[in-house]
């Protein structure tokens, strides 16, 4: 079988657009999370939200008008971190040519919900008011699930598979794992992997309407996403996208190009909705069976990882899932690795989280520092023990082995390890 190294990146986040300054902004602990007029006008609880940027120039620079106009939010965001990532690879794209098809790559981009804005905000209303003929011919492209990922091969080329997966908030994760197995077996060269969520009032309305997003904090969004906190009062709702190039070993020696990491193993798994899991809650022995086989399927010993970028969104579920990485590796207080949330800086991008989060575990990972978990100053008292593990400010770290799990909607578990890539 073939090892597997990451190549390229790409990320569009809330508290930076593109990899340099996101890497930039973990280390300084910059938060991305602002408030948000829209929310407050139609009566949500929660009012701050990790929004993208806008960027002007970059769209123009990257996409012809015409593509902007039949795309929305989250196949924006898939485009720029997948352009970005395969120019990281070192393969050229120009937004005037169209290139040879590239049947060695292909992509696996998911979402949660892709098409949310498209259907609520044009298809839904011109539909009701009588206006179907002027829906145009272009709007079933913007909402099927597989709109990003199609989005993406049209821009790129791309000859391999062409597809999507969609796993709530394991989704980014759940995709790199996929094209690291089929990459593995030998079935291509390379796949562009990761997930994308648009930025949309109408995929945040439920979540607030379960009361899971937090409501206290409206007036300071910088510490409303509180992670491991005591004071934490639910996630706070985010949108981006984060796109890795992964490669089998083979090509990229052959092609001569920078390696950020190995890929070393995955599991994906569901709780199946028994022994208390439900589709909003995690079966205890679903999640860290996912975590144990990951380990195995690795190679590693439990012990060995030094870094975990954990799910963790701020609900009473952060100690639940320290827990269960503590039983299913083995560890003790003593012995548990460093951790943090990347939600704390940029909110939790749903279907978009675990690909922003790989690319941001991939960093620390190269880089040999850990960001701080920012607004968990109070921490949890159950997460007290492993304090000494939380950094507070950015630590350098010499990381070799990194993990990245991610949980969601339908007691489904994703985790992958990385390995520190050594010329």
């Amino acid at each position: 079988m073939s090892r597997v190294v990451v190549t390229g990146l790409g990320v569009v986040s809330p508290n930076a657009n593109g990899v340099p300054e996101f890497g930039s902004a973990l280390r300084e602990g910059r938060s991305g999370i602002t408030f948000q007029p829209r929310m407050k006008e139609l009566g949500m609880s929660c009012q701050v939200a990790g929004a993208p940027k806008s960027d002007a120039s970059l769209l123009d620079a990257t996409f012809l008008e015409r593509t902007l106009h039949v795309s929305n939010g989250s196949m924006v965001y898939a485009g720029l971190a997948a352009i970005e990532c395969w120019r990281d690879a070192g393969f050229f794209y120009d937004r005037d040519v169209k290139g040879p098809v590239d049947w060695e790559t292909g992509a696996i981009i998911g979402s949660g919900v892709p098409g949310m804005d498209t259907i609520a905000e044009h298809l839904v209303p011109m539909l009701d008011s009588g206006q179907v003929r002027r829906l145009g011919s272009a709007m079933p492209e913007q909402y099927m699930a597989s709109a990003p990922s199609a989005f993406v091969g049209g821009l790129l080329g791309l000859g391999g598979l062409v597809t999507t997966v969609s796993s709530a908030c394991a989704t980014g994760t759940e995709a790199i794992v996929h094209a690291f197995e089929m990459i593995r077996a030998g079935q291509f060269q390379r796949i562009l992997s990761g997930s994308t969520e648009g930025a949309s009032v109408h995929s945040w309305a439920g979540f607030d309407a379960m009361r899971v997003c937090c409501r206290t904090h409206n007036d300071s969004p910088e510490k409303s996403s509180r992670p491991m906190s005591a004071s934490a009062s639910g996630f706070v709702p985010a949108a981006g996208a984060g796109v890795l190039m992964l490669e089998s070993l083979e090509s990229a020696l052959a092609r001569g190009t920078r390696i950020y990491a190995e890929v070393l193993g995955g599991r994906i798994n569901s709780g199946g909705q028994r022994g208390g899991g439900s589709v909003t809650a995690c079966n205890p022995e679903g999640a860290q069976r996912c975590i144990r086989q990951a380990v195995e399927a690795a190679g590693v010993p439990p012990g060995s990882v030094d870094y975990i970028n954990a799910h963790l969104t701020g609900t009473i579920a952060d100690p639940r899932e320290i827990n269960n990485l503590m039983c299913a590796l083995g560890l003790t207080p003593e012995t548990f690795p460093y951790i943090n949330s990347t939600k704390s800086m940029i909110g939790h991008a749903l279907g978009a989280s675990g690909a922003i989060e790989c690319v941001a575990c991939i960093l620390q990972l190269r880089g040999g520092f850990v960001h701080p978990s920012i607004n968990c100053e109070d921490i949890h008292p159950l997460l007290e023990p492993i304090r000494a593990h939380i950094p507070s400010v950015c630590t350098p770290a010499p990381i070799s082995t990194a993990m990245k799990v991610s949980f969601g909607f339908g007691d489904v578990n994703a985790c992958i390890l990385f390995g520190k890539w050594e010329n």
